[in-house]
């Protein structure tokens, strides 16, 4: 419940939510003439930090860059690297600080990317992203994570400024999916398959609504079984047709609108708002978390 000094439950997301495309027109900005971290790279976040990260490092790899993997922060990563670069909004997160400070990752160059300069992360840092212009007072990640993702696009020279037009449109729109739906399963092929994570992730924070997500590939591998009417299976880019065909046999509702996942997340963040205030939720003070897990 909210105080009517607070203002209307969510107030805060939706604002951030909101904010997206302008946010991600700092972030290019920010990118040009930066090439992002070189060599063989290690990132590492947790929750929304990791999938983020891992999208990126699909992407990455994709475009000839480098050798990248993603870790969570709480595993060491054991193979050799270049870079370590970290993602904590808030640069306090206590696996990432001890990642950090790990003393055999002290002659590799560490980057942190993060919304608060003034922080642990930054402190033990060799170079320090500032993305303080997208930080955020929400508890639930949604345009940190973006702009992040956004500048990380930028930097392998992927052209990102249609997708904050696109981002526009979508936020002048309904949700795809009706506030009412109560299971939900996010699937993505190659990078999107992170974003599918992520916004199941979004769904369960925010909306406190069962949601799972799989790479494309394997929802029919098992988890289709639990598809009937009543489900919303939503696609974070294109699904293969063979997908979409099995999905639509099941009653499910399919949700493939072909937009960039990115894109999409920010139609994943808008259900989230509708569906929680459906719900006589409040996802500016989601239950059990907190901004930093320190």
């Amino acid at each position: 419940m909210t105080t009517a000094d607070e203002g209307p439950a969510g107030r805060l997301t939706a604002s951030e939510v909101a904010s997206q495309p302008e946010c991600w027109a700092r972030a290019i900005d920010l990118a040009l003439g930066t090439s992002g971290p070189a060599g063989w790279v290690a990132a590492a976040g947790c929750g929304t930090s990791y999938y983020i990260l891992d999208a990126w490092a699909v992407l990455r790899e994709k475009s000839g860059a480098g050798a990248t993997d993603a870790y969570l922060a709480s595993r060491v990563p054991t193979r050799p690297f270049d870079r370590l670069l970290v993602l904590s909004r808030s640069g306090t997160t206590g696996d990432v600080l001890d990642l950090l400070a790990e003393p055999r990752h002290r002659d590799v160059c560490r980057v942190a990317i993060v919304g608060v300069a003034q922080s642990p992360a930054a402190a033990l840092a060799d170079v320090v992203v500032d993305l303080g212009f997208a930080d955020e007072e929400s508890v639930v990640q949604t345009r940190f994570a973006t702009t992040a993702l956004t500048w990380l696009r930028a930097t392998l020279g992927q052209d990102m400024r249609p997708l904050t037009e696109q981002a526009r449109q979508v936020l002048a729109e309904p949700s795809p999916v009706p506030p009412s739906a109560r299971h939900l399963v996010f699937l993505g092929h190659g990078w999107a398959a992170a974003m599918a994570h992520e916004a199941a992730l979004k769904v369960r924070e925010g909306a406190q609504i069962f949601a799972e997500s799989y790479p494309a590939e394997e929802y029919l591998h098992g988890p289709i079984a639990l598809a009937e009417p009543g489900t919303y299976v939503w696609a974070l880019g294109r699904l293969d047709e063979r997908i979409a065909q099995a999905v639509t046999a099941t009653g499910a509702h399919l949700v493939d609108l072909g937009r960039d996942p990115q894109v999409e997340l920010v139609a994943v963040h808008q259900f989230m708002l509708a569906a929680a205030a459906d719900r006589g939720l409040d996802p500016d003070h989601p239950r059990h978390l907190f901004r930093s897990v320190t």
